[in-house]
C-alpha cells in the first residue's frame, strides 16, 4: 500500500449518510493497484452544510470528490461549470476542483448503461419505466433517451416528476399508483430510489404482472440482492444488480483526479462484491 507524502491527491464521496457507501474500498483498489500518491475517504456531511463544505474541500487542495443522495440537485447548483451529460440531468455526481474553480460531470447513466450492457441488455430494447425522479433517474432517464429509448418516470411525488419531464423533453410520466400496472408495457424497470437500501423499506412492486421478458434493474448496491431483485429472479425475470454502476460510474472521476485511467475487471468486482456479502 502506498505511503503518502506530503504532495498526496485527496478526493472522497460526500453523502448523508455516507457509511454504507463503497466508493473509499473500490477507489482505494485502485489507488493500491496502480500505486498512487493518494487517498479516498468518505466524507458526512448534512445537506445544510453542502455548499460550505464543497467550497472548503476546494479550498483545501482536494482534487474532487463523488457526490450521493441526496447531494446530486445542490452539486449541480454549486459548480461553476457542468459537462453535457450533467447539464442533460440537471444533476452531478463527480466533482472536479482546479485552478480554484468547480467543474460538474455527471456519470451516472455512462454507468448505468455501460452496466446493462455488461449484462447483455441492449438499453434500446424496448420502453423503459424509471421508478423515483432524483439525480440518479435524471441520469439514467437522459442516458436512456440518448440510447433511444422511450422512457416513462413514475415518482412517489407527482411534482418532481412532472419537473423532470420539464427538463427531459419526451419523458412521459406515470402515477406512483400504476406503477405494477405498467410493467406489462415496458422491457425494462429501474430502481432509482433508496428503496431497499440498507436500513430502508423495501420497493413495494407487485411483479405478477410483468411480461417475462423483463428486465429489473436495482441502483442499489447494499445489499448487493436487493429485495426488488429477490422478488426478480424468483419470478423468473433477468436482473441487473446496481455494482456495476458504481464500478463504471467511477472510472470518469478516477481519472480526472489521479491521472490514471482505471479498468472494470472481475478482480476488482469481487474485491467490491465481498464486502457485500453477508457474514
Amino acid at each position: 500500500m502506498p505511503i503518502l507524502s506530503g504532495a498526496a491527491r485527496i478526493a472522497g464521496i460526500i453523502g448523508w449518510p455516507v457509511a454504507h457507501s463503497r466508493s473509499p474500498r473500490l477507489h482505494g483498489f485502485w489507488l493500491d493497484r496502480h500505486g498512487i500518491d493518494g487517498a479516498y475517504v468518505p466524507l458526512p456531511i448534512h445537506p445544510d452544510a453542502f455548499a460550505t463544505a464543497v467550497r472548503g474541500l476546494r479550498d483545501a487542495g482536494f482534487a474532487g470528490a463523488n457526490v450521493t443522495i441526496p447531494h446530486k440537485l445542490a452539486a449541480f447548483e454549486i459548480c461553476d461549470s457542468v459537462d453535457e451529460s450533467a447539464h442533460r440531468a440537471g444533476a452531478v455526481n463527480t466533482l472536479v476542483f482546479q485552478d480554484g474553480r468547480i467543474s460538474g460531470l455527471n456519470t451516472d447513466g455512462w454507468g448505468f448503461i455501460a452496466n446493462l450492457l455488461g449484462h447483455g441488455v441492449a438499453p434500446n430494447a424496448g420502453p423503459a419505466l424509471l421508478l423515483g425522479a432524483g439525480g440518479g433517474a435524471r441520469a439514467i432517464a437522459a442516458a436512456l433517451q440518448e440510447a433511444g429509448a422511450p422512457v416513462t418516470i413514475c415518482n412517489r411525488t407527482d411534482a418532481r416528476a412532472t419537473a423532470l419531464a420539464a427538463d427531459l423533453p419526451g419523458l412521459r410520466v406515470l402515477p406512483w399508483a400504476q406503477r405494477s400496472a405498467a410493467l406489462r408495457d415496458h422491457a425494462l424497470v429501474v430502481n432509482t430510489t433508496s428503496l431497499g437500501m440498507g436500513s430502508h423499506p423495501a420497493l413495494d412492486l407487485d411483479l405478477s404482472a410483468a411480461p417475462d421478458s423483463l428486465v429489473v434493474a436495482d441502483i442499489v448496491y447494499v445489499p448487493l440482492l436487493t429485495p426488488l431483485l429477490a422478488a426478480a429472479e424468483r419470478r423468473g425475470l433477468r436482473t441487473v444488480e446496481g455494482l456495476g454502476m458504481l464500478l463504471h460510474q467511477a472510472v470518469p472521476g478516477f481519472r480526472a483526479w489521479f491521472g490514471v485511467t482505471p479498468v472494470v475487471d472481475d478482480a476488482l468486482r469481487r474485491f467490491v462484491a465481498a464486502d457485500l456479502l453477508p457474514a
